[in-house]
């Protein structure tokens, strides 16, 4: 089968994008694997396809990490699609919605950024009883975030650390992402991450970077927004409303959403 597809990337974040509106792109895990595989394939952190709506939305969401398993939410994914499906859908479109595993979320287009209004995380857990470097807390922002502290971002393990958190028995059976913050000033963060079904430090994560900014609130009372430095070297903005009992709403993510290749490839 000959696939058509488009090449993205949000912050160094990069995906494969399909149309699948018309549902006839049955791919198997090993196949997405192989698109994502970066000697073998297109190369890339996941796969999105756009798929129709069941639930009122303009489309559904589907994600699948670079091992082929699909997962609830990507932060910068979002992005990625949504001005795809934009392209896709033609006209002047400026904003949409799309179903996802995490709830239907909206997208405004602002050139070539967008903004992305996420659902209201959860299951929060500060000062959790995972050792690692430093306190672990934790928080769900679409998919489960592990978030610490570091004085020395730079030079930290990302993948040794990263790796011992994301397999920690206290996330088991599924596994965390875990996210290693330095803070550059009150309001500006600096974030790494190692990304499950990466398996290893990706140059962005937009539900990453999302859970570091309000853990960072919490913990230090800072206000919204905050922005955060990637390792891709783009800054995006997390913009959100605390409320009562540690919770949020009106959680944003902003940042680029670019275009790199149209192609086809032999799947």
């Amino acid at each position: 089968m000959t696939l058509n597809f488009t090449k993205m990337n949000g912050a160094g974040n990069d995906f494969v994008v399909i149309d699948n509106r018309a549902l006839d792109k049955n791919l198997s895990r090993e196949q997405i694997a192989r698109l994502c595989d970066r000697h073998r394939g297109v190369g890339a952190d996941g796969l999105l396809a756009v798929e129709p709506a069941e639930s009122g939305a303009d489309v559904k969401f589907r994600y699948y990490n670079a091992d082929g398993g699909e997962a609830e939410m990507c932060g910068n994914g979002a992005r990625c699609f949504g001005r795809f499906t934009a392209r896709l859908l033609g006209g002047d479109m400026t904003s949409l919605t799309f179903e996802t595993i995490a709830g239907t979320l909206k997208a405004k287009l602002i050139g070539h950024e967008v903004r992305i209004e996420m659902s209201d995380p959860i299951d929060l857990e500060l000062h959790s009883p995972v050792e690692s470097v430093a306190p672990v807390h934790n928080l769900n922002t679409g998919v489960p975030h592990a978030v610490v502290f570091v004085g020395d971002l730079e030079n930290s393990d990302i993948v040794k650390n990263g790796a011992a958190i994301r397999y920690h028995k206290h996330y088991s059976p599924n596994g965390t992402n875990a996210n290693f913050v330095g803070i550059l000033t009150p309001n500006h963060l600096s974030v790494r991450t190692y990304e499950r079904g990466v398996e290893g430090e990706t140059l962005a994560c937009g539900t990453g970077i999302t859970a570091c900014a309000l853990i960072h609130h919490l913990l230090t009372g800072v206000s919204s927004p905050i922005k955060i430095d990637v390792r891709g070297g783009e800054t995006l903005s997390i913009g959100f409303e605390p409320g009562p009992n540690q919770t949020f709403t009106r959680v944003t993510l902003s940042g680029p959403a670019d275009f790199v290749f149209d192609g086809e490839i032999e799947v």
